[in-house]
């Protein structure tokens, strides 16, 4: 092997964090051409992680290994949302020894390269493409290992549960998610909330943090948030909320 290589190597290795896959596309543009990667795969020092990734050569890298290449390498709008960033910032009702999914959001334009997709990654990785929230906001910086990934804020991951709701997510849980969320900021909310093209997840934010009984809810701007017209049923035969206009499980109105 030449010095050139192990060079080369090195000096990719030091941005590249261990734990992580690396596009074959950013190695390109890092100056690594497909010549030289084949080199390093036949070397040992890569190895291949399906159709258009590579990882260090016995490295384990697992889904959020995968993620930050995406984010990182990649420039792709996907973050972890909802359960899973709730759970990563140290929500207890949330915090899973052994979890078996993980929860990504990102625009309706952006799909999963068939690498990560097709990935057995030991859990099931579920994408939500949503454009209710704008990509850009709330979003906050969460460890994983040796490098961070990007993910919802609390506030943020909040709002992607109601938005799940009530078929993918249950709304009694998210009271109890609601009732830990005492410390938000405010202006975070508020920016979040005016933002919001989703007049469900709106109203069910503010009647669940009202009903936990927060004190920044009298901080909000409540005139300029649109909470739209008419009545969201979310359960038939619920329970009537008259000042959110919104029929919710009566188990939960009951609370």
């Amino acid at each position: 092997m030449s010095l050139g290589i192990p060079t080369k190597i090195n000096r990719l290795l030091s941005s590249w964090p261990a734990g992580t896959a690396a596009l074959t596309r950013w190695l390109d543009s890092s100056g690594v051409s497909s010549q030289l990667r084949q080199r390093y795969l036949d070397t040992g020092w890569l190895q291949g992680f399906g159709r258009g990734a590579v990882i260090r050569a016995g490295d384990d890298v697992d889904v959020m290994g995968g993620l930050y290449a995406l984010q990182q390498q990649g420039g792709m709008k996907i973050h972890v949302g909802g359960r899973t960033a709730l759970g990563m910032q140290g929500l207890a009702h949330y915090l899973e020894l052994n979890p078996t999914n993980i929860v990504l959001f990102a625009p309706r334009a952006v799909t999963l390269p068939a690498w990560f997709k097709n990935r057995d990654w030991g859990l099931t990785a579920e994408l939500y493409n949503t454009d209710f929230l704008p990509s850009d906001i709330g979003l906050v910086d969460l460890e994983s290992k040796q490098f961070t990934v990007l993910g919802s804020g609390r506030a943020r991951a909040f709002m992607e549960c109601l938005y799940l709701a009530p078929t993918d997510f249950d709304l009694v849980e998210a009271y109890e998610i609601a009732q830990g969320l005492g410390t938000l900021r405010p202006d975070n909310v508020q920016g979040l909330l005016m933002a919001c093209r989703s007049v469900k997840v709106t109203r069910l934010f503010l009647y669940l943090a009202e009903k936990a009984g927060h004190n920044w809810l009298k901080y909000l701007d409540l005139p300029a948030i649109d909470l739209g017209r008419g009545n969201r049923t979310l359960e038939a035969g619920g329970a009537y909320i008259p000042k959110y206009k919104i029929v919710v499980p009566r188990e939960l109105a009951e609370l």
